[in-house]
């Protein structure tokens, strides 16, 4: 038990956690209505929605790359899936994979593009956000879809007690997505492009299908938080995915993913996920303008990063 112990409290998550449960502590002495029934459904909506974007760029992140284009992808599928829903009548089931299929042709386009063309992900995810954008206000005209079936309405309002039912999607992609760095060769081979591409290549690691790969589930992760966003504010918003790229670094890197590659934590990430969400949550609850969010995220991601650079130089100086 103790070593299970001493394990735990090295992980790279395990700060996160004692961060999560002192400020939900001090939240909820110095503002009662923080542990109220609805606002507990308010912060797992929040995070419903927020975890997968931030899962979306967690894993290109673990392969050494950016995707700028996370917030357009999850945006083009979101009125994708509304729109045919209302314009075609499709039902639901088939509304779904349709925005699924799109969202992996747009995953695929970014990283054969990168892999082949050798440009960096970053240019390359740059370009196809104002292309997926421009279709987006292209097929809307920005105006929303507001024939969304009741289904959809129902299943984004639905909860038990303060849990939404849309917890579920993200609770399974949380699942899928540790699996696959922890359990899976896919998830270790990624790990191993980012750390370092060249000895990827040498230990027989094909890199292309590993990089294209990694763009296609993030667009699909991507595409799942766009259509869970339609079904949350019960309309197909062209506007949505627009505020999801900084969000969608904060969350990993304050999760303690680097940069550079080679490293991702999944609990991490969903730590920094709650740590976002809580500090939305307090703005609101303490009467702080919540322009302030962007302040404070642009603050947490700076640490972030200075505290994954000082661990870097100390496993450099250890090694």
């Amino acid at each position: 038990m103790t070593d299970r112990l001493r394990a735990l409290a090295l992980a790279d998550w395990f700060g996160l956690l004692v961060v999560v449960l002192v400020a939900g502590a001090l939240l909820a002495f110095l503002q009662p209505a923080f542990l109220s029934t609805y606002n507990i459904y308010v912060l797992l909506l929040s995070f419903s929605l927020w975890v997968l974007v931030a899962l979306a760029q967690m894993v290109i992140i673990a392969i050494g790359q950016m995707n700028l284009s996370v917030g357009a992808i999850g945006g083009l599928v979101a009125i994708t899936f509304a729109g045919t829903m209302e314009v075609w009548g499709l039902p639901i089931p088939l509304a779904v994979l349709l925005g699924l299929v799109l969202a992996a042709l747009c995953g695929l386009f970014n990283g054969v593009v990168t892999h082949v063309s050798g440009i960096s992900a970053f240019i390359i995810t740059l370009a196809t956000l104002s292309i997926f954008k421009g279709i987006n206000i292209g097929i809307t005209e920005a105006q929303p879809f507001y024939a969304i079936p009741d289904a959809v309405k129902a299943f984004g309002a639905a909860r038990l007690g303060g849990v939404p039912y849309m917890l579920v999607v993200p609770a399974l992609a949380i699942v899928g997505v540790w699996l696959l760095f922890n359990r899976m060769v896919l998830g270790r081979q990624i790990l191993a492009v980012g750390a370092n591409r060249h000895a990827a290549e040498l230990s027989g690691i094909r890199v292309g299908r590993v990089v294209v790969i990694a763009h296609v589930l993030s667009a699909v992760l991507a595409a799942t938080a766009g259509m869970l966003a339609v079904a949350r504010l019960q309309l197909g918003q062209p506007t949505i995915g627009d505020d999801w790229l900084i969000l969608s670094f904060a969350a990993p890197v304050i999760g303690g993913a680097i940069l550079a590659g080679g490293h991702v934590s999944v609990i991490g990430t969903c730590l920094g996920v709650v740590i976002v969400t809580l500090i939305n949550n307090a703005l609101v609850l303490l009467g702080i303008d919540p322009f302030f969010v962007q302040l404070l995220l642009g603050a947490l991601i700076l640490a972030a990063v200075m505290l994954n650079r000082w661990r870097e130089r100390r496993r450099e100086a250890l090694a």
